[in-house]
């Protein structure tokens, strides 16, 4: 694919504002037990958004990785790559991180002065991402995808010939799409269990995720390898017609994500003995709801492509800023507002504000200095 495409832009853009949402409801939510004022509400919200949104991350990302790697030479697609992710991913980690949990290290009853704790995180660490692990993953996926290219260029075309079916049947694409993403994450969760992280420094990803990750985003390849305007994501196509019932089948797989959820918190005597069954069936319904919801939020941008969405357009330039830098005002203000006679929607609220808006300003300003806008 190439050029602007108004509904992935905005698909994109509110990706990231659910991001903020995550993390400004995260403390607020009744298991979390981070702060005193709860909503299990916020559990629900939370259970959805880290079902599929960076799955659905990765599938945009690899929409416009063919055409970028036909324009460019390999050396020219890497250093593009490295300017865009590896340097705000390196300034973000070695700056930002640090300095957003310092609002977590000053809960303790004895903490050390920042230069400290900086200099702990960076040499023994842990030293924790964030969210923006997301970025080195996606450039890993964005070097394999040249090595790919220089071997195998038509490597993705068997995808495609799929998504220029599914232009008018995109059931097709998403049995496809279901199964194999199914396939990559259901052995990883039986054999990692779901909390086991791959960490290596600032470096790390979710380890049963990982093949998820890699087949959402070879599958967005795919998509925009070749003949985008015919195919799943085209003008004019069956699956923005069709949003109610990709709507349907998302809330039907978060329906049986969440009777797992329950079965283990409300039923079962030990939540943490779970039966064989539950994991098969949790890790079948995660992959499951993934794709469908991946399918709901790209249909529902491209239905109502033509209809206003001021605050979305504004915010789109900015979209990449504020992923980077929400997470630091988000953490400061949870941490100022720790203790507070304010109830979790009220402590929410401020958190989502502040920090949607000091990272959009602050991505702003940034984005205002010379040679910025090619990284931001």
């Amino acid at each position: 694919m190439s050029g602007r495409h108004i509904a992935l832009d905005r698909a994109r853009t509110a990706l990231t504002v659910l991001v903020v949402v995550h993390h400004a409801i995260i403390p607020y939510t009744y298991y979390g037990h981070a702060d005193a004022q709860t909503w299990l509400g916020f559990d629900g919200i939370v259970l959805a958004n880290d079902s599929f949104f960076m799955a659905a991350f990765f599938f945009l990302s690899g929409l416009f990785v063919w055409p970028s790697l036909r324009r460019k030479s390999t050396g020219q697609f890497l250093g593009d790559r490295i300017l865009r992710l590896a340097l705000p991913f390196a300034v973000v980690v070695l700056s930002l991180m640090p300095l957003a949990y310092y609002a977590l290290e000053l809960h303790r009853p004895e903490h050390p002065v920042f230069a400290a704790f900086w200099w702990k995180t960076v040499t023994v660490g842990p030293w924790p991402s964030g969210p923006v692990w997301f970025i080195w993953v996606l450039l890993s996926l964005d070097v394999l995808s040249a090595m790919i290219y220089r071997i195998a260029p038509e490597a993705p075309a068997s995808i495609n010939r799929l998504s220029i079916l599914a232009y008018s049947r995109p059931v097709v694409f998403f049995i496809a799409f279901a199964a194999v993403t199914t396939l990559a994450y259901v052995p990883m969760r039986l054999y990692f269990g779901p909390s086991k992280w791959f960490e290596f420094g600032p470096l790390s990803v979710q380890t049963s995720r990982i093949l998820l990750y890699v087949a959402c985003f070879m599958f967005g390849a795919g998509i925009g390898y070749a003949n985008s305007e015919r195919g799943l994501l085209g003008e004019g196509n069956a699956l923005a017609r069709q949003w109610g019932r990709w709507a349907f089948v998302a809330l039907t797989a978060y329906g049986a994500i969440v009777a797992l959820v329950y079965y283990r918190r409300g039923i079962l005597p030990d939540p943490n003995m779970l039966p064989q069954w539950w994991e098969v069936a949790y890790a079948v319904a995660f992959p499951l709801f993934s794709a469908a919801m991946t399918f709901a939020v790209l249909a529902w941008f491209m239905r109502r492509e033509q209809s206003r969405a001021p605050l979305l357009d504004a915010m789109q330039s900015s979209a990449y800023g504020i992923f980077l830098i929400h997470y630091l005002p988000v953490l400061w203000i949870q941490h100022w507002l720790l203790g507070q006679d304010i109830n979790a929607f009220g402590k929410a609220g401020l958190s989502f504000v502040f920090g949607l808006g000091v990272s959009w300003l602050a991505t702003l300003a940034l984005r205002s200095l010379p040679g910025a806008r090619r990284i931001l």
